[in-house]
């Protein structure tokens, strides 16, 4: 960074008007925190780039004027707007993406924080992820998930709630030599979620089986019913979508303001057809590819989702014709033709939306068509859609004259079970389903009471 060449904010324009902000006040604010950082870090740097140090004095200098949050706000500005020196080449690098790197930090406001406490090192230390597996019951829970997946199993849940029991431990070891039952109980008196207890008992079912094997003396962690009720209870019940939020929903989507991706109002919108006219989960939608769609059987390839499980579904001829238009606006926006290349793609390195990105749109999206609180976890979720799917399907067949149960099977395939066990987990009894329900029970009641009279004259 020279001072000859930076010294009058060129810089910090040409960044900001990159960023082709729609609101000018928006592009005041940026130019004004940016340019304030760029002369305070002239100033310090003496021409030289940026050091984590001068970006410190630079936030302890801020928090002067500027109130906490805000603060960090900026700072997560400041982060992207070094991240585009680097990328023009303006700057060898950016001490922010280095300290994200280093503490595994995902975005800047954990390292922020740190730099403005009192003891910045020591904050920036306790960033640090403890190690997998790194307790004292580590080995035993490490050499239980290899053997869990030597026969076959994902074992990825159970996996991450070891995971958090292992972390507990690390930050326990005064209980090292605790039996296991006390061990558990510590956990669980950690928090007071019912879900939460009902994890602790699972992984402490878990790990006293693991440790049977090596020991048969150890004392075995029983099963409490009641807790497994408090959690079942504590569930959120499914929100079984109408026709008409839906069609709201996809209306929303399409009107979804995205003037940097033009391409993300379609997208979203076909991602929102897939999920509740094929019954898909967020998963196998994101990780859906052009070859996967096959559109002169009118198809679309599910392949190696839950239970290790590839399927093929038949598509309605109207979701077809919305992945005609997508796959067209898709091309139209440069995206890549290869087979491989992700269905539902994005101008990044990855080639394709992610799993978390595609959340938190359609969630906007959900919460913009007002069938979502502004904030919060409570109301409708994403998956609810398959449930909707579910339970819609079942209506279609009553309304058809069709017998629901004799296509459970087929229904449980379609959407990737193992078993019927798992599709009734979606099929939520609304009223409109109980009174076809009810109607078809009266029909085929009266004619076998009909049947009876007759035999009796």
């Amino acid at each position: 960074m020279k001072p000859s060449l930076n010294a009058d904010g060129e810089m910090p324009r040409r960044y900001v008007q990159q960023l082709s902000l729609q609101s000018q006040i928006s592009r005041e604010v940026y130019r004004c925190v940016l340019n304030n950082f760029w002369r305070f870090a002239l100033k310090h740097s003496a021409g030289e780039p940026p050091s984590l140090e001068v970006i410190q004095k630079w936030l302890i200098n801020r928090t002067m004027a500027w109130s906490h949050p805000v603060v960090l706000q900026h700072a997560s500005l400041v982060d992207r707007f070094l991240d585009w020196m680097v990328i023009t080449g303006a700057c060898p690098a950016n001490p922010l993406a280095e300290s994200r790197k280093q503490y595994h930090q995902r975005n800047t406001r954990p390292i922020a924080r740190a730099l403005l406490s009192p003891n910045p090192a020591g904050a920036l230390q306790t960033l640090r992820p403890l190690p997998r597996f790194g307790s004292f019951l580590g080995l035993i829970m490490r050499d239980h998930v290899a053997l869990m997946k030597s026969m076959g199993y994902r074992y990825k849940t159970d996996e991450e709630s070891l995971l958090r029991f292992d972390r507990f431990l690390q930050r326990r070891p005064d209980l090292k030599d605790q039996p296991l039952k006390v061990l558990v109980r510590e956990w669980t008196d950690v928090g007071s979620a019912a879900y939460h207890a009902l994890e602790c008992q699972r992984v402490g079912r878990l790990l006293s089986k693991a440790l049977r094997r090596i020991d048969p003396n150890i004392e075995p962690i029983p099963r409490d019913r009641r807790v497994e009720r408090q959690a079942s209870q504590s569930y959120r019940r499914p929100y079984i979508y109408a026709e008409h939020e839906v069609r709201h929903l996809l209306e929303t989507a399409l009107e979804l303001p995205s003037p940097r991706s033009p391409l993300r109002p379609l997208t979203l919108y076909t991602m929102l057809v897939l999920a509740y006219c094929a019954g898909l989960r967020i998963g196998e939608v994101v990780r859906l590819s052009l070859g996967d769609i096959d559109f002169r059987d009118e198809t679309i390839e599910i392949r190696d989702t839950k239970f290790f499980k590839s399927r093929r579904l038949p598509l309605a001829p109207s979701v077809m014709s919305a992945l005609r238009h997508y796959l067209a606006a898709r091309q139209q926006a440069g995206a890549p033709t290869e087979p491989a290349s992700g269905l539902f793609w994005h101008p990044q390195p990855s080639g394709r939306y992610s799993r978390v990105m595609t959340h938190t749109l359609l969630v906007r999206i959900l919460r913009r068509a007002g069938l979502k609180p502004t904030k919060g976890y409570t109301g409708p979720r994403i998956h609810d859609l398959r449930h909707a799917f579910v339970v819609n399907r079942m209506l279609a067949w009553y309304r058809e004259g069709i017998n629901p149960q004799s296509r459970l099977p087929y229904l449980a395939t379609y959407l990737g079970h193992k078993n019927i066990n798992s599709t009734l987990v979606y099929l939520t009894i609304t009223q409109e389903l109980l009174d076809q329900a009810s109607e078809r029970f009266r029909v085929s009641g009266a004619a076998l009471l009909q049947g009876s009279r007759r035999g009796n004259a």
